[in-house]
């Protein structure tokens, strides 16, 4: 029987129940396990596995991989802490990867170290499927789709089909849409990666990442990895996300919803240029996105006129926290060039949609537009 994603949200990775225990079991905070004889049973050492990890793991699998059996997902301490298993694990000295020359900021100190083992990077940007060009040799090809925070979108297949012709792995950076806005892994992915901390668990309060493969090899590598390293995620937090994904349908309904109204309440704003969101019909990628996505997202972006303006609305927001991030039930935004990592313009808003109510949330944004504008509302309005 086929079920829809928010009963699949509610009851991923839960154990079979049992008379008298809880539906979801507490935590478990265990540095070691009681261990006679040899170690054959699943739980030896804490580094290594941890029943509340496995819960959440299965939960994440179902949600990347309805109804397969074999998925594997491993769960990390961060977003990065799984991007660099999957990069770090499988990339050799003299191998060739082809990273998004448009992605996550962070992406740009695992190119240094990768290029520190010798491994050779090659970049083009996720529009236009441009990393095709550059996949001829490489051993793995790393996609971010949506881009963050430009959210650019590729088309998946194509290059997942492209890269494995050419004998590459291909990698899918799937945080901005989540198992809810997109599958990558049937989208020809050997990888579905994210970090959990924005909106998986989307309540701004846990640090976690995870790898979902197909392959057993594959997962065998980056679990190797993360015993080696030691990036595992607290207990705590492991359940704090698995409790939270049992909302994941809500949210993304309620919060890309949201983000498609203000999108198109600022669609001619005299202020706002270079606005970007999947969802928005005539945006340079919703023709792909629509093919590929079953949820655009809850991030909008969009340029102002200069750094000082795009400070002077974010000071003025009632309703969203100038902050980094996205995802969270609460809404957020900041001026992403203050980092210095991303090619955007100085007054570049990367705005992700909450849970608020969308009349509220617009009214909110609108005012705080027109009061940044030199001379104050007239100056802003339509």
């Amino acid at each position: 029987m086929g079920i829809g994603d928010g009963t699949r949200a509610v009851r991923a990775g839960l154990p079979t129940p049992v008379a008298y225990e809880p539906t979801l079991p507490g935590p478990v905070f265990a540095a070691h396990f009681h261990l006679p004889g040899e170690p054959t049973g699943p739980y030896t050492y804490g580094r290594d596995s941890n029943p509340t990890w496995t819960h959440l793991e299965r939960a994440i699998g179902e949600l990347e991989a309805p109804g397969e059996e074999g998925v594997e997902t491993v769960v990390f301490a961060s977003g990065m802490a799984a991007v660099s298993a999957v990069l770090l694990s499988h990339a050799r000295s003299g191998d060739t990867v082809v990273l998004p020359d448009d992605g996550y900021q962070a992406l740009a100190l695992v190119r240094e170290q990768l290029a520190a083992y010798d491994v050779k990077v090659r970049t083009a940007p996720t529009a236009g499927d441009a990393q095709l060009g550059e996949l001829e040799g490489a051993r793995l090809l790393w996609i971010e789709t949506p881009s963050n925070p430009g959210l650019d979108v590729c088309d998946i297949r194509r290059l997942a089909d492209a890269a494995h012709a050419a004998g590459a792995l291909v990698a899918v950076d799937n945080t901005l849409a989540t198992p809810l806005g997109q599958r990558p892994l049937e989208l020809g992915a050997d990888f579905s990666v994210a970090s959990g901390t924005k909106g998986l668990t989307g309540h701004g309060d846990v640090l976690l990442g995870y790898v979902t493969c197909r392959d057993p090899e594959l997962a065998a590598r980056v679990r190797r990895w993360r015993k080696v390293v030691g990036a595992i995620p607290g207990p705590m937090e492991a359940w704090l996300a698995h409790r939270s994904l049992a909302t994941l349908q809500l949210r993304a309904d309620r919060q890309g919803a949201t983000a498609l109204t203000l999108a198109e309440a600022l669609r001619g704003h005299r202020a706002v240029s270079d606005l970007r969101h999947p969802g928005l019909p005539g945006d340079p990628s919703h023709a792909v996105a629509s093919r590929q996505m079953r949820r655009f997202g809850c991030v909008v972006s969009f340029t102002l006129p200069d750094r000082g303006y795009a400070e002077r609305f974010l000071d003025a927001l009632r309703l969203a926290d100038d902050a980094t991030s996205f995802g969270s039930v609460r809404s957020t935004a900041e001026r992403r060039g203050r980092w210095g990592g991303d090619a955007v313009p100085e007054g570049f808003i990367r705005f992700s949609v909450g849970a608020e109510d969308p009349e509220d949330l617009v009214a909110d944004v609108l005012r705080s537009l027109d009061e940044a504008a030199p001379g104050g509302h007239d100056a802003g309005a339509r």
